[in-house]
């Protein structure tokens, strides 16, 4: 993992009316992308949820709240919005399950992407996958599970195929543009990881349903650590994603 480019990443899920995630994400890569970044936001992927046929899930980041206020206020008081809100809206059922979180230290968001944006118009998706695992916990998540992440879980996720990507846990600052809500009361950690196919991401979940040390070692003090059972988000990246 390199250093973090976001210090404030926002993990959107949209639940979409049925057979709409198409037409919602055939307008997204054509208005909304370039038209976000011009106000200084990072977007770092759009996905297809495998498991949810009608939910979009998509990463953006700022460089700060005080950024990430100015640049929303810019995007959704802009003419790109206003001129597409109604048909983005009209495909939503809800676009309020948001995790803002932040990067768990300097060197834990996601690095810089390896190859350029595919232009708009592009249409074919890439056969990667991305996987979000997510910790929920009754308090915030600190050093210490940090230190267990890092020297334990995963060192354990590499041997078995999957190193992570990005580490994140909750931000807990007030929402600096309410007009967007955000979950609150909550404390995640949430890692992400790329496998080449499903292939790919079966082996590794193979693998480590057969670790001896993961069993042993990490999942006895992993489990007590966490709240309930981990959220695992399977994701196929969208042809313009830069996170592919």
């Amino acid at each position: 993992m390199n250093g973090a480019r976001s210090s404030v990443v926002e993990l959107r899920q949209y639940t979409l009316h049925d057979g709409k995630r198409d037409v919602l994400i055939d307008l997204f890569e054509r208005e909304f992308v370039e038209s976000q970044e011009a106000t200084g936001m990072e977007l770092m992927g759009q996905f297809r949820d495998v498991d949810a046929a009608d939910r979009f899930v998509w990463l953006r980041g700022f460089p700060d709240m005080h950024q990430r206020e100015a640049a929303l206020r810019a995007f959704y008081g802009g003419p790109i919005w206003a001129a597409h809100r109604d048909s983005a809206n009209a495909t939503m059922i809800d676009s309020s399950d948001v995790l803002l979180l932040r990067p768990v230290d300097e060197r834990s968001g996601f690095p810089a992407p390896t190859a350029s944006r595919s232009p708009i118009g592009h249409t074919e998706a890439p056969s990667s996958l991305a996987v979000a695992t997510i910790y929920h916990r009754d308090r915030p998540f600190d050093q210490e599970f940090a230190d267990f992440f890092t020297h334990q879980v995963r060192p354990v996720l590499a041997e078995t195929g999957a190193t992570p990507l990005a580490c994140l846990q909750t931000e807990h600052a007030e929402n600096t543009y309410p007009a967007l809500p955000v979950r609150t009361g909550e404390n995640v950690f949430v890692w992400f990881a790329r496998f080449a196919d499903q292939a790919d991401l079966t082996a590794h979940l193979r693998r480590l349903e057969h670790s001896r040390a993961w069993h042993e070692q990490v999942l006895p003090h992993l489990s007590a650590t966490i709240t309930g059972e981990p959220q695992r988000l399977t994701l196929t990246p969208t042809a313009r994603s830069l996170l592919r």
